[in-house]
């Protein structure tokens, strides 16, 4: 009887040993940090932004799936979710932010705690995003394309396409902080050549077509597609009624000129998303936004459609085929 007793409290022993094991396992495992990938677009077209930004996690070590979470959330393009989609990656406790297309104001409003990395087209200092360029100051830091103060460059380069037309047409969204800065910019740039502009804003689908029949009415040669993510998802509309129109464009991404657009100039959005990423993983291995200087991306790209150029009985100039980061034809 005696060696039974023992032999019972040997394996109750064994039995917790085992079962304290996997506890005690556990409890020493840190929790997978998660990520709120918060965006304007739609899935579908944010594809080589999302890459491009799992690269730049990837080179601080860090793999979707593995040993960081991402969770999305899509505005689709609608600017009146970014508020409810903020909130809710809040709720959930992410470890930080990624604000991108847009949405980096309602990304800051709804959390002064979790660290924010934003993708920014226009100027994050004017617009309240970070207290300066170099010291961020806050919770928030990220980079910036500058997309919508190069209007005045767009209209050179298509003026060299084009150097007879003497009005061009601008689409802008005024749903998007750095859409003043864009239209001030091609203001000036158009005065500065005593060339005439006609400014519109579009907000959905039927003002494209209404802002296309203007332009026509009122003489209009040529057209610069303004940025954010509203118009570039809307990117095949708008190409489609360029060419009804017979009329050349140039744009802000080479997604348009994908899509059959015929040229684009503007800083590279993957590049840029690879920087987040990285400022993405130096913040989830333990750095501060507020000390994070803000990175402005200088990485430009021009690429020009010459089976596009060629429907509309355009010569590209050897100068701008040289210049060109990539020719589609």
């Amino acid at each position: 009887m005696p060696i039974d007793i023992g032999r019972r409290k040997f394996v109750l022993t064994l039995g917790g040993t085992a079962l304290t094991w996997p506890r005690t396992a556990h409890a020493q495992q840190p929790a997978m940090p998660v990520i709120g990938f918060l965006s304007g677009r739609a899935p579908g077209e944010a594809a080589s932004a999302v890459g491009a930004f799992r690269l730049g996690l990837g080179d601080l070590g860090y793999i979707e799936g593995k040993n960081v979470t991402i969770e999305y959330r899509w505005a689709d393009g609608q600017y009146d979710r970014f508020s409810a989609l903020a909130a809710d990656l809040v709720r959930l406790r992410v470890s930080m932010i990624l604000a991108a297309g847009g949405s980096g104001l309602a990304a800051k409003a709804a959390t002064t705690t979790i660290p924010i990395v934003f993708t920014h087209g226009g100027d994050p200092v004017r617009e309240g995003l970070v207290a300066s360029l170099n010291r961020p100051g806050g919770n928030a830091t990220g980079v910036v394309f500058f997309s919508s103060v190069l209007g005045a460059k767009r209209m050179e380069l298509l003026r060299q396409l084009v150097p007879k037309e003497t009005t061009f047409g601008v689409l802008v969204n005024p749903n998007i902080p750095e859409t003043q800065a864009e239209r001030t910019d091609v203001q000036a740039a158009a005065q500065a050549i005593e060339q005439q502009v006609v400014i519109l804003d579009v907000r959905s689908d039927r003002d494209i077509e209404t802002a296309f029949a203007t332009f026509v009415q009122r003489g209009v040669g040529a057209l610069l597609g303004g940025a954010g993510p509203f118009l570039l998802s809307h990117r095949e509309r708008i190409v489609a009624l360029a060419a009804r129109h017979a009329m050349p464009a140039i744009y802000s991404n080479r997604e348009y000129v994908v899509a059959g657009g015929l040229m684009s100039y503007g800083t590279s959005i993957t590049d840029g998303y690879r920087q987040a990423g990285i400022y993405a993983g130096r913040i989830l291995k333990g750095e501060k936004p507020a000390d994070l200087p803000i990175v402005q991306s200088t990485k430009f790209e021009l690429v020009i459609n010459l089976k596009t150029a060629k429907s509309l009985g355009l010569a590209v100039p050897q100068n701008l085929l040289v210049a060109a980061d990539e020719v589609i034809e």
